[in-house]
């Protein structure tokens, strides 16, 4: 599919994404193929840098546009629920936010579940971020970022990364974060009939995949009911046609009531990680300049 920018709008989007329909009751590997096909269908560009490294030992991929600020970085988490997602289904996306914030973004192939359940994603991006610290990269012009489990995920290493006593980057952004595994958000049923992308079926799948009959409270699984002070500047962007709404919604609330700087913005009638249909939507594209311009005021 070419990749120049239109804007189908988002009813249309909407309409497309319902009749594709929600993954229940497909397999794993069902499941897997389905987001690998976003990559197909919204390949990046020709122009985009994409250099593959090995870093922690995950495989990873350096993403960037012509021109970019080479000391401008973000370590970037793909969402799938901690058991799908790769390097190849969010390469254009991750392009976009280079671009955006005219940097280097580090596309990090951590471990998924069930294979490597909890904690291995953790461990995989603090790994990750210490491997970026040792090579020289300059901590305040270092973000994380990540969307959906990724968003989440954004915020355990960095609780991970600061109970280590380890240099935090400069700001974390997170997009459509899955924040509480446990469910207990109310939009898990007050939006589920307006989310076309994830429902409860779908996130209990995951959260029982990945972690492997350990407690979903814990903080680093949920980081909701983690300690969140002492963190960098956050941003976290969600439509208001998600189930996990309320993820976002109670993070930056326990954020801010802990000290932590959180900007926060709630994208009407957008669907569970938009910013993914940036070829398409309009809205795709303007969120994801928002997370850029977010990303160069704060390195």
């Amino acid at each position: 599919m070419s990749n120049a920018p239109t804007d189908i709008g988002i009813v249309k989007l909407m309409e497309v994404l319902r009749e594709r329909g929600t993954p229940e009751g497909l397999t794993l590997a069902e499941r897997r193929a389905r987001m690998d096909d976003i990559g197909d269908r919204f390949p990046a560009p020709s122009e985009a840098i994409v250099e593959p490294i090995e870093i922690a030992g995950c495989k990873a991929e350096w993403v960037y546009a012509d021109g970019a600020d080479p000391e401008r970085v973000m370590l970037y988490v793909h969402g799938g629920g901690y058991v799908q997602g790769s390097l190849h289904s969010h390469r254009n996306m991750v392009y976009e936010i280079a671009r955006a914030m005219n940097g280097r973004v580090l596309n990090l192939d951590y471990r998924l579940g069930p294979e490597h359940p909890f904690p291995a994603a953790v461990e995989d991006m603090v790994a990750a971020w210490q491997a970026l610290l040792d090579s020289g990269v300059n901590p305040q012009k270092a973000s994380f970022g990540g969307d959906s489990a990724g968003g989440g995920l954004v915020i355990a290493a960095l609780v991970a990364a600061r109970d280590k006593g380890m240099v935090l980057p400069g700001c974390g952004c997170c997009i459509s974060p899955w924040t509480d595994l446990v469910g207990t958000g109310q939009t898990m049923e007050t939006k589920a009939s307006v989310d076309p992308m994830v429902g409860r079926e779908a996130l209990t799948f995951f959260a029982d995949l990945y972690m492997n009959g350990a407690d979903p409270a814990q903080p680093l699984a949920s980081p909701l009911y983690a300690d969140l002070s002492g963190l960098p500047p956050l941003l976290v962007q969600v439509g208001t046609a998600e189930t996990l709404l309320d993820d976002s919604r109670r993070l930056v609330a326990r954020a801010r009531h802990a000290g932590t700087d959180a900007t926060y913005v709630e994208w009407a009638d957008m669907p569970h990680i938009w910013h993914i249909f940036a070829p398409l939507l309009q809205a795709s594209r303007d969120a994801i300049t928002e997370l850029g311009a977010f990303v160069k005021q704060h390195g």
